[in-house]
């Protein structure tokens, strides 16, 4: 069940970044549910070998790497998924994208998901 509503939080989030940024599109809340699973599968997959690659920048950019891997993934999956009805216009469309995608999702997960137990 949570996994379902992190889903449809994540999907309501990228149905929100067009009203923030222009160059940002999805098209329908089939489309952002689409992208919503693709984005997790690639943050779930690919993001922690690129991080582990990049340690060395990441080191010494005091963590801001990260920023930058987060944009690079986002405007990869709108490249991706073109097609399917969702845009990232560019890299930095990517970067601020991914910032504000994160943090709604946050806040309404931290608003509508019930608290996991503590054992």
């Amino acid at each position: 069940m949570r996994l379902l509503l992190t889903w449809i939080i994540n999907a309501v989030a990228l149905i929100a970044l067009p009203y923030i940024f222009k160059s940002i599109t999805v098209d329908s809340l089939a489309t952002a549910l689409l992208v919503a699973v693709v984005l997790g599968l690639i943050n779930t997959l690919i993001r922690p070998v690129l991080i582990l690659l990049t340690l060395p920048a990441t080191i010494l950019t005091l963590g801001l790497f990260i920023f930058v891997i987060n944009g690079l993934l986002f405007w990869a999956v709108g490249t991706l998924m073109e097609g399917a009805g969702f845009h990232v216009a560019g890299f930095w469309a990517g970067v601020f994208g991914a910032i504000v995608y994160s943090l709604i999702s946050w806040a309404l997960s931290s608003l509508l998901l019930p608290k996991k137990e503590q054992r």
